[in-house]
């Protein structure tokens, strides 16, 4: 890993003349705030752990210390007194050399939840309005019904393991920057069990595992939206060694609706009016969850208005006794290629126009709100 970049006592936030103690309690505050355990949902939390672990090398050694304080990482770098981590492999082996212990993952060869699942969905906008029932068809990791996920073949017998006697654990040592450290990881002969069966079970190859394909009914509920995801606890994939099982997602997609656009629990649809229909008022079908409804386009409807039907809208995901409202964007078309008899007619219209017929003149503020944002 490439040597701390910017001030170890930045990094530590501790002042230049911070003593030895200081040191020290701001790196293990600063590190257990960092654990990847709390962290898991930060992907640059193992970096920030490593860039406070450097700090701390530099800052805890007397020597590196008055090295970096005189000619900074550059000095350090030529006196090969850069921090080296080679001897870890993880973040946890870094936490573990500095604090001990597993790092707060739990009993090593203990049980260990399944992981969680992901399931994808599709359904159309009026299902997700009215709540529908889906079945998914997915592959997830079970417990082996032959030999109940004990890995050994029925009628035989499980045994010690030899590698690690039984402990499940297996020790290896690794030098570090503040000496030897001690690391315990899983048995690789016996997965952490402490124990191998004499004949592997034939049905999953001693693994006590299995991938299959799995069928499950999921209820989608009324109001759902595209992106949301249900959650179904203990249907994900099997534990290991009487680990309980994951949790299973199930991610919805809600397919674009030709006619209809949600905005939140409203929905959104666009009706072409000509100019003659919004200058004299009129009553027009417009798009609906539950089939076209009547619109009554006010006379003299402007272009980008926007008219609301109330409650025909998505219902509220927790509440859908609530709905959302229709919004109808009013798209007032000026008609071309006119005939003769029509441009005579729409000639004398012009010509008896007054500014009466043009109302009240908008302001420049009123105007621009109006076609860009339309008004309800």
């Amino acid at each position: 890993m490439a040597a701390v970049s910017r001030d170890p006592y930045e990094v530590l936030g501790v002042p230049r003349d911070a003593d030895e103690a200081q040191i020290k309690k701001a790196f293990r505050r600063l590190a257990r705030e960092l654990h990847p355990d709390v962290n898991a949902h930060d992907p640059e939390a193992e970096g920030k752990f490593k860039e406070a672990a450097e700090a701390y090398e530099i800052l805890s050694h007397p020597e590196r210390r008055e090295t970096y304080d005189r000619f900074g990482h550059e000095g350090l770098r030529r006196g090969g007194m850069g921090p080296n981590f080679e001897g870890f492999g993880s973040i946890s082996d870094l936490f573990d050399a500095f604090f001990g212990g597993s790092g707060g993952r739990g009993a090593p060869g203990g049980p260990v939840r399944g992981d969680d699942a992901l399931v994808g969905v599709e359904i159309t906008l009026r299902e997700s309005a009215a709540g529908t029932t889906s079945e998914l068809r997915f592959e997830a990791v079970d417990s082996c019904e032959r030999c109940a996920g004990g890995g050994a073949e029925p009628g035989t017998q499980l045994r010690s393991c030899d590698r690690c006697g039984g402990a499940g654990m297996l020790q290896t040592v690794a030098q570090s920057p503040f000496g030897q450290v001690v690391r315990n990881r899983l048995c690789d002969a016996c997965g952490g069990t402490g124990a191998i069966p004499d004949q592997p079970c034939t049905g999953c190859d001693g693994r006590g595992r299995l991938v299959g394909v799995r069928r499950l009914e999921v209820s989608i509920p009324e109001g759902i939206a595209d992106g949301q995801r249900i959650r179904l606890a203990g249907r994900g994939h099997a534990g290991e060694r009487g680990g309980s099982p994951g949790d299973l997602f199930v991610q919805v997609q809600v397919q674009p609706d030709p006619h209809l656009v949600r905005d939140g629990d409203d929905l959104v649809t666009v009706v072409d009016v000509a100019a003659p229909l919004a200058a004299l008022g009129a009553t027009l079908q417009v798009p609906a969850l539950d089939g076209d409804q009547e619109l009554e386009i006010p006379a003299g409807t402007q272009p980008g208005e926007v008219l609301t039907i109330r409650g025909l809208g998505m219902p509220e995901l927790r509440r859908p006794s609530r709905r959302g409202d229709l919004r109808v964007l009013v798209n007032v078309i000026v008609p071309r290629r006119l005939t003769d008899a029509q441009r005579e007619l729409a000639q004398q219209l012009v010509d008896s126009m007054t500014e009466d017929n043009l109302g009240e003149p908008e302001g420049l503020t009123t105007r621009l709100r109006r076609l860009l944002g339309g008004r309800r």
